[in-house]
């Protein structure tokens, strides 16, 4: 199992926006080959920002199979320009 890490920093006054389209987008990931689950939180001292887990089977689930497919340009149509700065995404075992 990998465990996909995001930190999301969302522009500031777009966070019940972000929230409320990031409710539609989950059913996309949730469908991927290869996931597993996730999880999305908002943190406590940073309103604004966000993180999400996703767990897959394996990496190339999400860097290979999720990122080239259709349905991954459809999430970022949905949620990219949300983020200032664009969010670093890591893998852990």
């Amino acid at each position: 199992m990998i465990l996909e890490v995001a930190i999301l920093n969302v522009i500031p006054g777009l966070e019940d926006d972000f929230i409320e389209v990031f409710s539609k987008a989950q059913h996309i990931i949730s469908k991927m080959a290869g996931y597993i689950s996730h999880r999305l939180r908002r943190c406590v001292e940073n309103s604004s920002r966000f993180i999400l887990l996703v767990e897959w089977e394996k990496l190339t689930d999400h860097t290979e199979g999720f990122r080239k497919s259709v349905q991954y340009q459809e999430w970022k149509s949905l949620l990219h320009h949300f983020y200032d700065p664009f969010p670093v995404v890591e893998h852990y075992e």
